[in-house]
């Protein structure tokens, strides 16, 4: 019975590190997950009790810091393919500013495009059009 709290203590600890050091960065809250991982060893059941309360971010989408098994395997919001043919479509990581940059990037590519077929036709008559 004496053995049993300090045990709880001990699996809380381990539980808490192995979600820390896995976590990526940007799913650390309040502080760098080197600062979590430091408190989390020097005061097991306060930290592994804080980190799991306000350290880390809860999200219900996979998790794709994980490294094993088959990626496609995480995915659940997906619907299973209808057919064998069928192959999901490929998720966008991309952050919202690289995805504006990137279509502004396109847009510019477009007009030079159309400005290059333009100059490829040839002069306009000032009376034609």
């Amino acid at each position: 019975m004496y053995l049993l709290l300090p045990l709880l203590v001990f699996v809380l600890m381990v539980a808490a590190l192995v979600d820390a050091i896995t976590r990526r960065d940007d799913q650390v809250k309040h502080l760098p997950k080197f600062a979590w991982v430091l408190f989390i060893v020097f005061l097991p059941l306060i930290g592994s009790v804080l980190w799991f309360t306000l350290g880390r971010e809860w999200d219900t989408a996979p998790r794709e810091s994980m490294s094993f098994g088959d990626p496609r395997r995480w995915s659940r919001d997906e619907p299973a393919p209808a057919a064998p043919a069928s192959r999901p479509q490929p998720r966008d990581y991309r952050t919202t500013a690289q995805q504006l940059a990137d279509l502004e990037r396109e847009i510019e590519i477009a007009e030079l495009e159309a400005e290059i077929r333009r100059r490829r036709q040839g002069p306009q008559s000032p009376d034609a059009g």
